[in-house]
């Protein structure tokens, strides 16, 4: 198994400093709805490609010798972790091919595009193993991890850094849980600057991959339905991210979909919020008002993007 640690706080520190002019520091806004906590938005649906995978992407790239970048970097990704690789690699002129399911959303395709990277579509099941197996042989370039990356964790924990430091007392953080990388980073940054905050996953129920390795003490295969939260919800948690997420997170929560898509409503109509289903899925979860959320008084919710496809949205936004 490869072995990948946690950044430091030194790391995450180091990792605002490369990220100075391009990430943005976004906003830490109150939602004012009833619920079992104060509930807050990390609104980092407001980064330029509209989630916040530009961290941890321009980080790991910024944190490569570029006499290394001869023959550019790939990704694999359904869309977020893949414009912000494109974006990194836009900025310093290298070429960029993606890899992505083809159930990846149109308006995810169509920003990597524009962005200039190459897309290489596969089967959502050979999609899996290219992050499993860290890259692929017939690609060229720098394989850049979108979760099992350490450079790119100190990236995403830019948030801790910022959640801190505009809401010292905050009780807990919920994070969307994809595969594990903006969990921890942001936890490993919590840790180090309010150790007495806790960590949550946050999971929709059509895949549980942390639910399911929490309960069973080890990674587990799991039953993937696929939604219209197409940010999260894997096969199951790499084993290398297994030690630092165990290590890191409080405990899972999870939202039935109906949860999320209500959330996707909420967000819209109350705080004029676009978040695609993944960034909705933290606030399902907090509104859901599980006792991991009741005791903490105030709530954060990381809502990790706004890229959805417009045609969902207005779907979701038009159901009963």
């Amino acid at each position: 198994m490869r072995r990948i640690d946690a950044p430091t706080i030194d790391d995450v520190r180091a990792a605002r400093a490369r990220l100075t002019g391009t990430a943005l520091r976004t906003p830490l806004v109150r939602l004012n709805v009833d619920g079992p906590a104060q509930i807050y938005l990390k609104l980092e649906n407001l980064q330029p490609i509209g989630s916040f995978k530009l961290r941890g992407a321009v980080n790991a790239i910024r944190s490569i010798p570029r006499d290394e970048l001869a023959n550019g970097v790939y990704t694999a990704s359904a869309g977020n972790m893949a414009q912000g690789v494109a974006w990194g690699a836009r900025e310093l002129g290298v070429a960029c091919t993606v890899v992505m399911p083809e159930t990846a959303p149109r308006t995810k395709v169509d920003a990597v595009t524009r962005l200039g990277a190459r897309i290489v579509f596969l089967p959502y099941d050979e999609w899996w193993q290219t992050l499993v197996a860290h890259g692929r042989d017939d690609i060229p370039g720098v394989f850049i991890h979108p979760v099992a990356d350490h450079a790119v964790m100190a990236g995403n924990g830019t948030i801790g850094l910022e959640i801190v430091e505009d809401l010292p007392d905050v009780g807990a953080v919920l994070v969307p849980f994809g595969g594990g990388g903006l969990v921890s980073g942001i936890a490993a940054a919590m840790h180090a600057l309010a150790p007495a905050a806790a960590v949550y996953g946050c999971e929709v129920a059509t895949s549980t991959p942390l639910t399911a390795a929490l309960a069973a003490g080890q990674p587990v295969v799991v039953e993937r339905t696929p939604s219209f939260v197409d940010g999260i919800g894997g096969r199951g948690l790499l084993p290398e991210m297994w030690p630092i997420v165990r290590g890191l997170v409080a405990g899972a929560l999870v939202a039935p979909l109906n949860e999320v898509a209500s959330a996707v409503r909420l967000l819209v109509e109350r705080a004029r919020v676009v978040a695609e289903g993944a960034g909705a899925t933290p606030v399902a979860c907090a509104l859901g008002g599980s006792e991991a959320t009741r005791r903490h008084g105030k709530v954060v919710c990381v809502v990790s993007g706004g890229n959805i496809d417009t045609r969902i949205l207005i779907d979701v936004l038009t159901s009963p």
